[in-house]
């Protein structure tokens, strides 16, 4: 199982996105990774479904831009892979989405996944002009127009919002394409995994739901005709440190030998990769890669 790291992007202050992804690469992480958040609502109209009382955390308040935040990991590191997790896809006018994906898989010499989403915050859709109607239908559409510019030699394309006349785009990921992963939980999600992804990121979903789950993705895509071997489970890990535990212990929250359990049962059942989250709290490098080193024992060297 490949382990990757969740990059410091609340805000401006140490750790520098540079240095850990710098020491990540030393340290042999597989990946590194960013998330979006635009706005923290001071009344919220939808609550947060990580929080119990459906606000944000505070470090969610000043958050980086993931795709610039994943272009000043790339342009210091060399191997680590880099990916979104995840971006809201009906945020992005899908050519503009399209030539982002492709120009940082350019630069990163071919090493970028896309993660998408659909979002979950009304708040946000309204700030940015997005109606939060049809969000799978628009995602469907995203999809064949970031495909298009992807693959086609000559791109034309309509959609519901989107007329491409007969254009030429040039601008290709290195490789066929860039990886695809979805966030889902809904039947239709999970079936559009099934047909058009090459992978699912489970958000919020405990470790042995989500591997059933998937194993209902991994039958479908097959009655799709995909190709088994391509498709990844990519889960998140918020991890917490703690002896106090609440009633009803939550995946990866405890102490350090309760976590490395958890993270030896998401290898045990079959998850490629595994992304550590650490806690808010945790606010330099070393401290970051310990944390790694204790709960997957994948660290080499820490800062």
């Amino acid at each position: 199982m490949n382990i990757g790291l969740a990059l410091p992007q609340g805000g401006l202050t140490q750790p520098t996105v540079a240095d850990v992804a710098i020491a990540a690469e030393r340290a042999g992480i597989d990946s590194l990774w960013a998330f979006e958040r635009l706005l923290a609502p001071l009344a919220p109209r939808t609550p947060y479904p990580a929080s119990a009382d459906g606000s944000l955390p505070d470090v969610q308040h000043r958050v980086l831009d993931p795709m610039l935040t994943l272009a000043n990991a790339a342009a210091v590191t060399s191997t680590i892979r880099l990916g979104t997790s995840v971006l809201v896809a009906p945020w992005y006018p899908p050519l503009l989405l399209a030539r982002a994906a492709a120009s940082l898989d350019r630069l990163s010499a071919g090493r970028f996944t896309l993660g998408l989403g659909l979002g979950w915050s009304l708040d946000e859709f309204e700030a940015i002009g997005v109606p939060m109607a049809g969000l799978g239908r628009r995602l469907e559409e995203v999809l064949d127009v970031v495909h298009a510019a992807w693959a086609d030699p000559v791109v034309q394309i309509t959609t519901s919002r989107e007329h491409v006349v007969p254009s030429r785009i040039d601008l290709k990921p290195i490789s066929d394409g860039v990886p695809l992963l979805l966030a889902a939980f809904t039947p239709e999600g999970l079936d559009r995994i099934a047909r058009r992804a090459d992978g699912w990121l489970p958000a919020g979903i405990p470790i042995d739901a989500a591997v059933g789950m998937w194993a209902g993705v991994r039958q479908a895509a097959e009655s799709y005709g995909r190709d088994l071997a391509t498709m990844r489970l990519v889960m998140l890990a918020h991890v917490t440190i703690t002896d106090r535990l609440p009633d009803g212990r939550l995946d990866f929250v405890g102490s350090i030998d309760q976590v490395r359990e958890d993270v030896r049962r998401c290898a045990a059942h079959g998850v490629d990769e595994l992304i550590i989250q650490p806690p808010a709290d945790i606010d330099t490098t070393s401290r970051i890669l310990e944390l790694v080193a204790s709960v997957t024992g994948r660290v080499a060297s820490v800062v």
